[in-house]
């Protein structure tokens, strides 16, 4: 199964169990992609001591996980990404139509 999962908030518990979802997905097989848009591009500079979404996002990376910004949303946040390929809503639309099941958080 391929998973696509939205991430269009920053609030820190959501980011946290969206990169949860793909690890759980990713540990059974499954492909896992995210997609950072609106204020999800802002989730990277998370700094929560309880949802440390930092970890999670970099072990959905380095297991294999696709993770995608969005450059407008980065744009007009003043937003710049170390981990993320900067994306579009044209590659939104793709990683919506390749996936099996798509779920959003935000």
């Amino acid at each position: 199964m391929k998973l696509g999962i939205i991430l269009n908030t920053s609030e820190p518990e959501a980011a946290w169990n969206a990169f949860r979802l793909g690890m759980a997905a990713l540990r059974e097989g499954n492909g896992a992609s995210v997609f950072l848009l609106g204020k999800g591009v802002e989730c990277e500079a998370s700094k929560d001591w309880n949802f440390n979404v930092q970890a999670e996002l970099t072990s959905f990376k380095e297991n294999g996980g696709r993770l995608l910004a969005c450059g407008t949303c980065l744009h007009l946040r003043k937003q710049k990404t170390r981990v993320c390929a900067v994306s579009s809503m044209d590659e939104l639309l793709a990683l919506v139509s390749e996936s099996d099941k798509v779920v959003s958080f935000g």
